[in-house]
């Protein structure tokens, strides 16, 4: 008998794209992966036993904090949060991002720095812009890290 824990998937719904969500429900149901979506305020899922929801309270990275706290070793965790995916990484789980980038030990820290140089410049006053639109190519690329995953742990 196999002790190994199955696992799963945890999404930081609160910014996660519609788009992106769709290929996750659809994914759960036709692999019987669980996901769980965490979020500040209320979410319409559609039926499923292999979703589930938890709300949590507004505040500063609450919704981060209680991924952190029930993921275990070998989870996926949707988020495009670069600090909520360095503590993904250093507690063994796996992040990817909407646009289909897979954060890792490698270049999350990188990542980071990157992070917080463009919040001391945009601090300083200088805009910095937004993250462009979600493209059909990032769609993709997210489709296809999200089966390789899948692939990898559905055996």
């Amino acid at each position: 008998m196999n002790d190994k824990k199955i696992a799963q998937i945890w999404i930081d719904a609160d910014a996660c794209p519609v788009v992106i969500k769709e290929i996750l429900f659809k994914a759960a149901d036709r692999t019987r992966t669980q996901i769980t979506l965490v979020a500040n305020h209320a979410l319409h899922l559609p039926p499923s036993s292999y979703l589930n929801f938890i709300q949590v309270t507004a505040g500063f990275d609450v919704a981060d904090n209680e991924i952190v706290k029930r993921m275990h070793a070998g989870d996926l965790v949707i988020t495009s949060d670069i600090p909520l995916a360095d503590e993904v990484i250093t507690k063994g789980g796996l992040a990817l991002s909407p646009r289909g980038e897979l954060f890792s030990a490698d270049n999350i820290k990188s990542k980071l720095s990157m992070r917080d140089f463009m919040d001391v410049i945009r601090s300083s006053g200088v805009q910095t812009g937004g993250p462009s639109t979600l493209s059909q190519a990032d769609r993709q690329a997210f489709a296809n890290r999200l089966d390789h995953w899948l692939n990898q742990n559905k055996s």
